[in-house]
């Protein structure tokens, strides 16, 4: 990765659980304006569900491929605060993600080509003056990110770490042949969108790319046509179809997939004829 010591990372993008009903969104806004007053920053979302790690990896994985380049990455979920959990730097392509090392970052790090370097953010001189237990993202990751957009290099803020060492969430379960594709949750988006960890191609695999698809969910059974978009089928009906970010979604026509299935991200799913 090249010596970025001029200040060129240009935005920097925040991914949080914290919400909006209290202040730790804008706290954490607020120590990057303080640090780093010309950072241009900017929100991926703060309604991450509470301490839902894979559904915030999944955000940041779908989401850096359409950033723009020299940008870092904040993202902060992160139920492990104050304990052993390593606090992390992670250099990807033109990027720099910077969170917890909770598996958050590295799927969106893989989108971009993988992690080159990783660094643990031990250095003091670049952390919030006495340090709370509980608010990494206001006194590790916030800093951090402020100092990184003014060209302090990576390498200042704490030791490498092999990047073998870093901890990765189980990879999504996706088994599709002939006939029958079986999978899971992996996110539920706000209109009550269900998206599987199943791809495009895995659907294409199974066969199951068009006609009328059976959906198993334990013992509960529901029948959806295959469409490209939620008007392809009637209001209220589930129609089954690849979402923006290629992978196979449930949906209703006007209605809410989750909760009319009655699914969660990590719920079993199988598809067949």
């Amino acid at each position: 990765m090249d010596d970025r010591r001029a200040g060129a990372y240009q935005w920097i993008w925040l991914l949080t659980d914290y919400g909006r009903r209290d202040g730790f969104a804008a706290t954490c806004r607020g120590v990057i304006a303080t640090i780093a007053p010309s950072a241009r920053v900017e929100d991926i979302t703060h309604e991450v569900p509470a301490h839902d790690i894979r559904h915030g990896a999944a955000v940041l994985a779908q989401t850096v491929p359409y950033l723009p380049p020299a940008s870092i990455v904040v993202g902060i979920v992160d139920p492990g605060v104050g304990t052993s959990r390593r606090a992390v730097a992670l250099a990807a392509g033109e990027f720099v993600l910077v969170g917890p090392d909770n598996g958050l970052l590295l799927w969106a790090a893989d989108v971009l080509g993988g992690v080159s370097t990783a660094v643990e953010l031990t250095e003091a001189a670049y952390l919030l003056q006495r340090p709370s237990r509980t608010f990494a993202g206001r006194d590790v990751f916030a800093p951090v990110a402020a100092h990184l957009s003014t060209g302090v290099p990576l390498d200042a803020f704490g030791p490498t770490l092999p990047v073998d060492r870093l901890i990765r969430l189980p990879a999504p379960r996706v088994e599709s042949h002939h006939g029958v594709l079986e999978t899971d949750v992996l996110s539920v988006d706000r209109f009550g969108n269900v998206q599987l960890s199943a791809t495009v191609a895995d659907l294409n695999t199974a066969g199951l790319d068009s006609g009328v698809v059976q959906i198993s969910v334990g013992a509960r059974a529901y029948s959806s046509a295959v469409g490209a978009t939620f008007g392809d089928v009637p209001l209220g009906d589930i129609v089954l179809l690849v979402d923006s970010a290629g992978h196979v979604a449930f949906a209703i026509n006007g209605g809410d997939a989750a909760t009319t299935l009655d699914l969660r991200p990590g719920d079993g799913v199988i598809l067949r004829r």
